[in-house]
């Protein structure tokens, strides 16, 4: 069993947040604490997440507490029974602490923040674009598994199978805090489905994770002087991911070349909103990088989609193995985490499970 002192700091430095929560049900209190509905939101966000701290904290000792008492009780009786019981208790309460550890790991400036995504396939053509699209569905799986909502802002078809880029945002708490441990280059190998002498084929596809950045957040200031918006008819295999009318938006900001485009809503001014909030989490993104002793805590390094970059490997053929690179996590599974069983290996990432491991043919 292990106590954690509440003035450990980080995660569980409780008695700072009891106050913090004081305050902030101050400032509730005070007349006018209503009128700015965006400002009051935001408080109330930030006391959601502390309570929820304070009472993992709570929950965690009054476990600890009891199992402290059923130890004693099962001494003095000398009862077998009890002990046994307390060896189940202890585990559910060890089970609570790592959870917690874990919780401790999404304490970023923007880990609780929703999310953009994006995906490109690497050279290769028709089998890129086609790995691609199977990253695609993996994510969306995963993000519904967590209860994330998922919505595809660009889409752009592949030229026979696949996709040769789509970004769509997850809403969800945590979601940028665990989507970041994904970022990377991720190699299919499989028998080729598009090849007629069914060879061997390996792929590479790119995901980056974006967190969503509001205007408050940090100081993105973007001109209108600086922007080239395009409106266009959405096209292509998108399917129900996208829309068919001429309300799509493309902005390329022009300092830097950076382009973004929305085309899942029917209003133009619904896409234009989304495809800004996209445009500031990639501003920010390249402002992060600039700042190179921070650029770890926004996006990986992004290196060539290719040979010697990727992160994890899924084998298809001639067996069946999904391994990351980073970890050394494996799963005999790859129908699984194709599915979106991504848990274990976001999960090793960042609780800081690293070790040299080789590479999976």
């Amino acid at each position: 069993m292990r106590n954690v002192s509440p003035n450990s700091g980080g995660l569980f430095d409780v008695d700072t947040k009891r106050e913090l929560i004081q305050e902030i049900e101050s400032k509730i209190a005070a007349p006018g604490f209503w009128d700015a509905a965006e400002n009051s939101q935001g408080i109330l966000k930030e006391r959601t997440s502390l309570e929820k701290i304070v009472k993992l904290w709570d929950d965690l000792n009054r476990q600890l507490e009891d199992v402290r008492v059923m130890i004693e009780l099962g001494a003095e009786a000398q009862d077998a029974d009890t002990l046994a019981e307390v060896a189940q208790m202890n585990d559910h309460l060890q089970a609570g602490v790592e959870a917690a550890e874990f919780q401790r790991m999404l304490s970023g400036a923007h880990d609780r923040n929703s999310c953009f995504i994006s995906i490109n396939p690497g050279a290769g053509g028709t089998e890129s674009q086609d790995w691609a699209e199977m990253l695609l569905r993996m994510y969306l799986r995963y993000c519904e598994k967590k209860g994330w909502k998922t919505t595809i802002t660009e889409f752009q078809a592949g030229d026979e199978a696949g996709l040769k880029s789509v970004t769509f945002n997850v809403n969800g708490e945590y979601a940028y805090g665990y989507l970041k441990a994904e970022a990377g280059i991720h190699r299919l190998v499989r028998i080729s489905p598009f090849d007629s002498n069914a060879r061997r084929h390996t792929s590479f596809a790119s995901m980056y994770a974006f967190p969503e950045i509001e205007e408050e957040d940090i100081d993105i200031r973007i001109s209108d002087a600086d922007l080239r918006v395009d409106t266009f008819r959405s096209g292509g295999a998108g399917g129900q991911h996208v829309n068919t009318t001429d309300s799509a938006v493309r902005i390329t900001h022009i300092p830097t070349g950076i382009i973004v485009a929305c085309q899942s809503e029917r209003s133009q001014i619904s896409n234009r909103a989304t495809a800004m909030k996209v445009l500031r989490a990639k501003l920010y993104e390249r402002e992060v990088e600039e700042r190179k002793d921070k650029a770890s805590e926004i996006a990986a390094e992004k290196k060539e989609i290719g040979w010697g970059s990727q992160i994890r490997s899924y084998v298809l053929h001639p067996y069946k193995m999904v391994k990351d690179l980073r970890t050394g996590v494996e799963s005999g599974n790859p129908d699984a985490v194709l599915d979106g069983a991504l848990e274990d290996f976001v999960v090793a990432y960042l609780m800081g499970v690293r070790r040299n491991v080789g590479d999976v043919e």
